[in-house]
């Protein structure tokens, strides 16, 4: 059995203050314990990982959003399986069509202007965006990408399945650390 310091009652302002350490310990664990419980209770807060600005949209509004990856997840996915001039062999991507992502935000004219978390950007004619292509991927192999690997968001096309897809222009648009789109007239 655990002996605990026997402490004599100490004077504060004429009060006599005795601790019941048993007492203290046994509430200072509650309390450690329930607040833990909160802690992990709680949702993991959301980090927004892509901002969408500019516009206008089909009526005329600015468009001012930001996403989260679980509200990416929630949108209806594409996915492919290609090979790609920056990995080995073929990759597995899923992710959000951008062409679906601009539709449900009402753009229907202009161009899209991407950037990077180290401000590399590219720009995307709204006309080249099709259902096929390209998609915004936050899966590679069936796992989240992080920054270090091209994450968490990579703009890509289906290099294989078409050789339009395989062109210098395609391949500069396909930002990898995306954070940012604008939408510009």
């Amino acid at each position: 059995m655990t002996t605990f310091p026997t402490l004599q009652p100490a004077q504060f302002k004429g009060v006599t203050i005795g601790i019941n350490w048993r007492a203290w310990l046994r509430a200072s664990l509650a309390v450690a314990l329930l607040t833990g419980l909160q802690t992990f209770a709680q949702p993991a807060s959301a980090e927004p990982i892509l901002t969408i600005s500019g516009g206008p949209d089909a009526a005329g509004n600015p468009i001012d959003i930001t996403y989260d990856l679980a509200a990416l997840q929630a949108m209806p996915k594409s996915s492919f399986v290609t090979a790609t001039m920056w990995t080995e062999g073929e990759q597995s991507f899923e992710g959000v069509s951008l062409h679906s992502l601009l539709d449900m935000l009402g753009v229907t004219s202009g161009k899209v202007i991407a950037s990077a978390i180290n401000d590399y950007r590219i720009e995307i004619p709204l006309a080249d965006i099709t259902p096929e292509a390209p998609i915004i991927a936050y899966t590679r192999n069936g796992e989240e990408m992080i920054v270090r690997d091209k994450g968490p968001l990579w703009i890509v096309y289906p290099y294989d399945s078409d050789p339009q897809y395989q062109s210098e222009v395609v391949f500069s648009r396909s930002i990898w650390q995306l954070n940012r789109i604008e939408i510009a007239p």
